[in-house]
């Protein structure tokens, strides 16, 4: 089902960030199982900021989508996270072979990047560099991660 949380509660002057993530571009999409996308927020040494959250498993698959359009409520005001911060999306699958959920690609959105309305962000090969030292595109396709951002602000 998920493991998504709740908006916390607003406070005067801080701003508080809903994602939602509408769609992720895959050329094997259709081939995907059990779907979904871990979402963390880690500063610049990896370290969780927030809880981590996970979606619950994609909506449908359509072609090279896959949908969720799921709400993310990130855990922390904005204006409390570090400088350097990045929100973290982990796209996951089961592997039926393997018997265990594999990590197939991550995307990240730096602090620049938070501003209200649509972005879609490159998606990266696994595993997962929450350090951002050493990134390589998962393809050279036009592949990406498509979100969709409001900011409540009180």
């Amino acid at each position: 089902p998920g493991t998504l949380l709740p908006r916390l509660p607003s406070e005067p002057g801080m701003t508080l960030l809903t994602i939602n993530i509408e769609k992720i571009g895959l050329k094997d999409a259709g081939q995907c199982i059990d779907p979904y996308i871990t979402v963390s927020v880690k500063d610049l040494n990896g370290i969780d900021l927030t809880p981590v959250q996970d979606t619950p498993v994609a909506l449908r698959k359509e072609d090279t989508y896959v949908h969720f359009n799921v709400d993310i409520e990130i855990q922390k005001h904005i204006e409390k996270l570090t400088k350097g911060a990045a929100i973290f999306f982990e796209f996951k699958h089961y592997k039926p072979k393997k018997r265990f959920t594999s990590t197939k690609c991550f995307a990240f959105m730096e602090m620049d990047e938070i501003r209200p309305g649509a972005i879609v962000i490159e998606l990266y090969k696994k595993p997962t560099d929450f350090k951002r030292k050493k990134l390589q595109l998962l393809t050279k396709k036009p592949l990406y991660l498509h979100l969709h951002q409001t900011l409540h602000k009180e």
